[in-house]
């Protein structure tokens, strides 16, 4: 996934859908959901990530800076709602930073992040043909009959659930340079 993000220039939309991710958890803190934050959790980094892919597109704000606003926003309106939380310094750390280790998440959380990556790799195995043509040249892969922006519209959604699964492990701060980091180095390295 990070090598299609990487090769159509996306590589900052894990960094703001992880920090709007965070904004996401500090909602879920307040309302005294953070044991269920998924359920809120994943429907606002979804439409974030749509609105981020759809903002390239026809907008006056484009690129990296509707993510570097959105980002931004997200982080102050995450610490100003952290602020009244009763769970405000535990949530806090584990929100940017993760969990200390694999063993410290719960069994839940362990299932869910397995059930979800395997669907991840299974849904970008299924359509690699059309995500790969789309990311080098999705004028071409419109003119050849590939619904561009419906796959362009998977790969956010597989971007968003990454990085929401992501982010109860690795945090909030680390989980966008996972994402990009191996594929990045991966093609340095490989032609």
């Amino acid at each position: 996934l990070g090598t299609s993000l990487v090769l159509k220039r996306f590589s900052m939309i894990g960094d703001g859908l992880s920090h709007t991710g965070f904004g996401a958890l500090a909602v879920a803190s307040v309302m005294g959901a953070a044991g269920s934050a998924y359920h809120i959790t994943l429907p606002i980094v979804t439409i974030t990530a749509f609105f981020l892919l759809r903002t390239g597109e026809n907008s006056k704000i484009r690129g990296d800076t509707a993510i570097a606003v959105l980002s931004t926003g997200a982080v102050a309106f995450g610490s100003l709602l952290y602020n009244f939380s009763d769970q405000r310094f535990a949530d806090l750390c584990n929100s940017l930073f993760g969990s200390a280790g694999i063993f410290t998440i719960s069994n839940a959380d362990l299932v869910f992040s397995i059930l979800v990556s395997v669907a991840v790799l299974v849904l970008f195995v299924v359509f690699y043909n059309r995500i790969f043509a789309i990311t080098f040249d999705e004028t071409y892969a419109g003119a050849s009959g590939i619904n561009a922006s419906l796959y362009k519209s998977l790969i956010a959604v597989l971007t968003a659930v990454t990085v929401v699964v992501g982010m109860k492990m690795m945090g909030s701060i680390m989980i966008s340079g996972l994402i990009i980091f191996p594929a990045l180095s991966a093609m340095r390295v490989c032609k």
